[in-house]
């Protein structure tokens, strides 16, 4: 990586923070705070929530015909989804073990707490479940996937690829020949480091 690089890199750092701070703040205003993984409301915030809550009857006579006759289109994909989530585990069980490589925390990237928001009724609870299941899932295999590259193959793409996952600006560049098998033992001694806990800033990770 060049000094650019990281300056840039180090920027991006520095803006996850920043956000970071908005966000905690935008938290406040709203009334509301994470305490471990639980979330906590203002009292009566609860009540005023469910004062908005829109009748499942209203709901239903409000949707589109194209949304009500899709719905168990979109709800079968809970089949792959659970399928690629029992099949990542069972593969970093194993092989993790096998590579001496941390194992990604499922429940770090699996979040099921939209059906806390009382002005939800149980149908859009559902489908809010729904779709933090999915992308869960997915972020949670991304993470697996991600670890799995950094262990074997450290190296960036020559093509653009878009939204790469976290490690990939670490990696080496495409064509560094000797980069690659002079710090390929690097790259595996560092998912030690970086992977036992979270990073507080995920945006970018192993800046080197």
């Amino acid at each position: 990586m060049t000094k650019r690089m990281e300056e840039l890199a180090h920027e991006i750092v520095r803006l996850q923070t920043d956000l970071d701070r908005e966000i905690e703040h935008r938290r406040k205003v709203l009334g509301w705070a994470v305490k471990g993984r639980l979330v906590q409301f203002e009292q009566g915030l609860v009540a005023e929530q469910r004062a908005l809550r829109t009748s499942v009857a209203h709901f239903l006579a409000r949707s589109a015909i194209g949304s009500v006759v899709s719905a168990p289109i979109i709800y079968s994909m809970i089949i792959p989804l659970v399928l690629i989530d029992l099949w990542t585990s069972l593969y970093q069980a194993i092989c993790f073990r096998a590579y001496s490589i941390p194992r990604v925390r499922r429940a770090d990237y699996i979040a099921l707490d939209r059906s806390q928001l009382g002005y939800l009724n149980w149908i859009e609870a559902l489908n809010c479940s729904f779709c933090g299941y999915g992308n869960g899932v997915i972020a949670y295999v991304r993470e697996v996937a991600s670890r799995t590259e950094q262990y074997w193959c450290p190296i960036k793409h020559a093509l653009r690829i878009p939204t790469p996952h976290d490690r990939y600006i670490s990696f080496l560049e495409y064509g560094d020949a000797e980069g690659y098998r002079g710090r390929l033992e690097e790259f595996r001694d560092r998912l030690q480091v970086s992977s036992d806990v979270p990073d507080e800033h995920p945006s970018v990770r192993d800046i080197a």
